[in-house]
């Protein structure tokens, strides 16, 4: 065992070393602009599959429902980065840009529930209870997509997020079947903003095979009329 965890040692740091030969140099270079080019690809799909999908509160067309994506909670309370979300949610719905408002998030366990913060937020903030539905399942953007078509029956939506998220939240919607457009919410740019963009680098990739592969969410459960009933 020893003997095989030495050879083991040996190979790994061949592979580390840098190469000694200006072929071998040109090589590592070119692979590693390989792996760049592939890392960056599902992020310029976004881009390009997205367009002009990114509006602003003022430009964005009318839709029934405004989708509104969870984003943690403090004690119990929306996370700054939510409140911004939900707070723009309740501007669109003021605008009348917006007829109903449906939040979806984490609710997995009995002291985790953000959906129901969320509705409390937008209620304090004078969006009627009856506008506002919950989807206690959203746990990851495609289950909040997914199910937001096939549980509530949405099929068009003013998605609600972060600028570096609503393009991910627009192209896995519209793999869902909804005809939406986006709608980033206003934040400073500091440390915690650069590094949420930083990770949607990452999870573009997840996010394509998403909208390639379209899984069933987590939870799927039965449909849903809360929306229908909210917009009545």
């Amino acid at each position: 065992m020893g003997v095989r965890a030495n050879g083991l040692v040996r190979r790994v740091a061949g592979w580390l070393r840098p190469p000694r030969t200006t072929r071998g140099r040109r090589r590592a270079v070119q692979a590693a602009m390989a792996l760049c080019v592939l890392a960056l690809l599902p992020a310029t799909w976004l881009r390009l599959t997205t367009g002009d999908r990114v509006r602003t509160v003022a430009d964005v067309p009318a839709a029934p429902v405004a989708v509104v994506f969870g984003a943690g909670l403090w004690d119990g309370e929306p996370s700054p980065y939510l409140a911004h979300r939900l707070d723009t949610a309740a501007t669109l719905y003021d605008a009348g840009r917006v007829r109903a408002i449906l939040v979806t998030g984490d609710n997995s366990t009995h002291d985790y529930d953000e959906p129901d913060a969320m509705r409390r937020y937008l209620t304090a903030r004078g969006v009627p209870a009856r506008r506002i539905v919950g989807d206690y399942a959203g746990f990851d953007t495609w289950d909040s997509c997914s199910r937001a078509r096939r549980v509530f029956g949405v099929d068009r939506a003013v998605l609600v997020s972060q600028g570096f998220h609503v393009r991910r939240a627009l192209a896995l919607c519209a793999a869902a079947g909804i005809d939406a457009y986006g709608v980033g919410a206003t934040d400073p740019h500091d440390v915690t903003w650069y590094y949420g963009a930083g990770r949607e680098i990452l999870a573009a990739g997840k996010a394509a095979a998403d909208a390639a592969l379209r899984p069933d969410p987590h939870f799927l459960g039965p449909r849903e009329d809360g929306v229908a009933q909210a917009l009545r």
